[in-house]
């Protein structure tokens, strides 16, 4: 990036010979090649300036090498100065400041130390000079909450460069997190990439946005498959590295799934911290668990993830916090070895395999008293959360973002023919749902798996309907639950005039109300064709096939005769074809599934939540 600062050399000039300005002003035209911190040459000329001058020189660098302002100082400091190439003032600012002592003595003081805090400099960096040559290198950096990250000096020649680039960014993100508490959500700036279409790039602004990012900018390059090393290849890398910094970027966010290694070259081209769509995906449901399962699924699922990365993972890998890509509900720092993530992993599991005991007991407890369930599906932000809220009264947290629901939540309802059954909201589906989610939360998205009842809501306001529509459509497949019963929802027809682009398709619009009255009939009919009240007639002399039958249905009634015992009760088709074929129709009484079942005979489910 040209800079537009005066090029001229500054400070205590006065006294030096041309030839020695005019070097020193030459160095305005170096630029530092990628991912060196302090090139030896540079080091080289500083130090004989400085030596022949005996005088403190400073020069200013951006993160991409170049040289922005040189300064001479006297023998004993230089004014050091407030170069900036952020707006935020709270954040680093950009530039590195390095500057000689040519008492011979590489330690930095107080002084440099506390220009350190008050400008936000990237990294601060002294140079000890003896006799024209470079002798110790100490270099700080900020940490969080104002902590001065002070390296032990090195020999001029063993800079750990990559290290100490790293080690800038790093501190940029953990002076971000304190910026983003100090401020109260001062929010990162996003640069997007993609490689497939503008209407997916779509999809992962709404993503970001709702990650809480401010989307800066959005770039896409159609390729047929994504590079092995930069994704993008190396040219296109290159111009948005640019594009990051003109655009003050923070993050890169891209719209497919990177490796650990493509993570790891991209951060070093881009000199931002780079996330991929899976873990803007985990990003948002860590911030959106709230149940204590829901927090285990995300931790879970995050380490799956992040698991198969560690081979050649960037800067993203040591933080778990601060940052898209780095919340979670789990520890402070990912500098865990593969034993630890393993040992963490298992320990996660088996907190999972407790509350899913639970789960599990809680649902044999609904089997038992047969109370269907009926469960909300369909892509994220379709409206589920407000159409479980408009349908029972409840107050489910509603916000036109994407994933704002993501525990499963269940409530009680009635049919008019007094059937009593459960309406569950779940999570959201959305194009490449990552599989480690899947199988996170394969416990909670059983709740979908396991219904009676899909009914499958559709945004009826999205140009993109159908092909949302297949994506939820997968992930039922996936998720093995593709053949349930179904009622087709088409939500949101209050926003655009839609088509029921689905046979039989239920047109609402769960804001206002429309439509709901015939989605609860549909729901009624759709329970009455699943379970049905039937009377099962049981002679005395086969009275052993009452333990049989019983666990199959919900009991309604159980009427003792001369002749045996009537039982009536709500049970599946399956379940009654299945009694026919055991033990002969004349088992059930002609004529019972057209029997009303009695009101008070429902039994109480008030406590399932």
């Amino acid at each position: 990036m040209g800079n537009d600062m005066n090029h001229q050399v500054s400070g205590n000039t006065e006294g030096i010979r041309e030839a020695l300005l005019a070097r020193l002003d030459s160095l305005y035209t170096y630029e530092a090649e990628e991912g060196s911190f302090l090139p030896r040459d540079l080091m080289k000329i500083l130090a004989e300036c400085s030596c022949e001058l005996n005088r403190e020189i400073a020069v200013y660098l951006t993160r991409d090498g170049e040289i922005v302002s040189v300064t001479v100082g006297t023998d004993r400091d230089v004014e050091l100065t407030d170069y900036r190439l952020r707006r935020n003032e709270r954040r680093l600012s950009r530039i590195r400041c390095v500057h000689t002592h040519p008492d011979g003595d590489g330690r930095l003081s107080d002084v440099d130390l506390s220009a350190l805090k008050i400008f936000r400099y990237d990294a601060m960096t002294a140079v000890g000079v003896k006799d024209g040559e470079p002798t110790y290198v100490q270099t700080a950096f900020l940490g969080e909450g104002e902590e001065i990250l002070l390296p032990e000096p090195v020999r001029w020649y063993r800079i750990p460069d990559r290290s100490w680039m790293d080690q800038i960014l790093f501190s940029d993100e953990a002076v971000g997190r304190e910026a983003t508490r100090s401020t109260g959500g001062d929010r990162e700036r996003a640069v997007l990439m993609g490689i497939e279409s503008m209407e997916s790039l779509e999809e992962l602004k709404r993503l970001a946005e709702t990650a809480g990012a401010e989307v800066a900018g959005m770039f896409l390059q159609k390729r047929s498959k994504p590079d092995g090393a930069l994704v993008i290849g190396k040219g296109r890398a290159e111009e948005l590295a640019r594009e990051c910094q003109a655009l003050e970027a923070d993050v890169c966010i891209f719209d497919e799934e990177l490796t650990g290694m493509q993570t790891r070259n991209l951060e070093e081209t881009l000199r931002v911290k780079v996330v991929d769509r899976t873990t803007l995906i985990l990003d948002i449901f860590a911030q959106r668990a709230s149940s204590a399962e829901g927090k285990l699924q995300v931790e879970l699922a995050q380490l799956q993830y992040r698991s198969a990365r560690l081979i050649g993972q960037g800067l993203v890998l040591s933080r778990l916090a601060g940052g898209i890509g780095t919340r979670g509900p789990g520890e402070s720092r990912l500098e865990m070895s593969r034993r630890r993530i393993r040992e963490r992993m298992t320990e996660l599991r088996g907190r999972l395999e407790e509350l899913e005991k639970q789960r599990t007991i809680r649902r044999k407890s609904r089997e038992r008293n047969e109370i269907p369930v009926v469960a909300l599906v369909g892509y994220t932000n379709a409206g589920k959360s407000t159409l479980l809220n408009a349908l029972t009264g409840a107050d489910v947290y509603v916000q036109d973002q994407l994933f704002a629901t993501l525990d499963a939540v269940s409530r009680r309802m009635t049919t008019p023919e007094n059937t009593a059954y459960l309406l569950t909201d779940t999570v959201g589906f959305i194009r490449k749902l990552p599989h480690t989610l899947v199988s996170a939360f394969r416990s909670t998205l059983e709740e979908a798996a396991l219904a009676d009842v899909l009914v499958i809501v559709s945004d009826g306001s999205s140009e993109r309907m159908a092909e949302q529509h297949d994506t939820v459509e997968e992930v039922l497949r996936e998720l093995g639950a593709e053949d349930q019963k179904r009622i087709e929802v088409i939500n949101k027809c209050d926003l655009r005039d839609a088509d029921p682009a689905f046979p039989g398709a239920v047109m609402i619009s769960a804001k206002t109300g429309e439509g709901l009255e015939e989605l609860k009939r549909k729901i009624a009919e759709a329970l009455q064709e699943t379970y049905s009240p039937v009377t099962f007639v049981i002679p005395f002399s086969r009275y052993g096939q009452l333990s049989a039958i019983r666990p199959l249905g919900r009991v309604i009634s159980e009427n003792h005769t001369d002749s045996g015992t009537e039982l009536t009760m709500m049970i599946s088709r399956e379940d009654t074809e299945r009694l026919i074929r055991r033990f002969g129709p004349e088992i059930v009484k002609t004529g019972a599934a057209d029997e009303k079942q009695p009101e008070n005979n429902i039994p109480r489910t008030d406590m399932i939540q």
